[in-house]
C-alpha cells in the first residue's frame, strides 16, 4: 500500500497502538487480539536500551507484516537516525514516527515514500516539522498538557494535521478528538503488557473494541 493510502487510513481509523517492549513471542497472538478489537494500525518502537534495537525493531516489524499481510499496518516508532528509518522502511514499516523534530530522519522518511510523523511540544517545534514535510505531527506528550493548551495550539494551525500521544484511554478518546486531533496513538491503556503476560488476550481485544466503538461514535457524531 502507497503513501498516500496510508495517509488516508490513520485519518480513517485515527489509531495507532504503540507496542513498547513487546516479546517477540507474544507478537502474533497480541497483533492478532488488536486485529480482532478492529486496529489496523500498529507501532513497533524502538528500545534504544538495547544494544541490538534497530535488529530486534526489524525483525518484529518484518515478522508482523509477513504474517498479517494487509491485515494490518506497521510502522516504527521512536525512531531517532536515519539508519532506523532506513532498517524500518526494509523491514516493511509505512510509517515513521518520532518523540522530536528531526530534519534528517523526516527528510529520510520522505525520501523513501513512507508517512512521517514527528513529535511536538511547541507552536515553533509544530510548524518546523510541517514544513520540513511531515505528514501528521504527533503532540507528545498530550496526557500531561491541559486540553486547553491543545486547543491553544491547534488553533492558528489548522492546516497542521495533529495526532495526541500520550494518556489516551477508550474514556477519554472521544474527548481528544473532539478537540480537532485527527487520530490518537495509544500505548499501555491498550497494549496492556499484564494482560499480555498472562496471554489475556479476550482484554486486550475487548479493549480494542471500546477504543474502536468510542471512536466510531465520534465520526458518526
Amino acid at each position: 500500500m502507497g503513501k498516500l493510502e496510508i495517509t488516508r487510513l490513520i485519518h480513517n481509523h485515527k489509531l495507532i497502538a504503540i507496542m513498547r517492549g513487546i516479546e517477540e513471542k507474544d507478537l502474533i497472538g497480541t497483533v492478532q487480539a488488536m486485529i480482532d478489537g478492529g486496529i489496523r494500525l500498529l507501532e513497533i518502537t524502538f528500545d534504544h536500551i538495547q544494544d541490538n534495537c534497530i535488529e530486534d525493531t526489524s525483525n518484529k516489524i518484518k515478522k508482523i507484516v509477513e504474517y498479517f499481510g494487509d491485515q494490518v499496518y506497521v510502522g516504527a516508532g521512536t525512531v531517532l537516525t536515519e539508519r532506523e528509518v532506513e532498517a524500518a522502511v526494509e523491514a516493511g514499516a509505512q510509517f515513521i514516527i518520532s518523540p522530536n523534530v528531526d530534519d534528517i530522519v523526516i527528510k529520510k522518511t520522505i525520501a523513501l515514500n513512507a508517512v512521517s510523523i514527528p513529535g511536538a511540544l511547541t507552536p515553533t517545534e509544530a510548524v518546523l516539522a510541517y514544513s520540513l514535510g511531515a505528514d501528521f505531527v504527533k503532540l507528545f506528550p498530550a496526557g500531561e498538557l491541559s486540553k486547553s493548551y491543545i486547543t491553544a495550539l491547534m488553533k492558528p494551525l489548522e492546516h497542521i494535521p495533529f495526532l495526541a500521544v500520550g494518556g489516551i484511554t477508550p474514556e477519554n478518546v472521544k474527548e481528544y478528538l473532539d478537540l480537532g486531533v485527527r487520530g490518537v496513538g495509544v500505548s499501555g491503556s491498550l497494549v496492556n503488557k499484564e494482560a499480555i503476560k498472562d496471554r489475556n488476550y479476550e482484554h486486550i481485544k475487548s479493549v480494542a473494541e471500546q477504543f474502536t466503538l468510542n471512536i466510531k461514535l465520534n465520526s458518526e457524531g
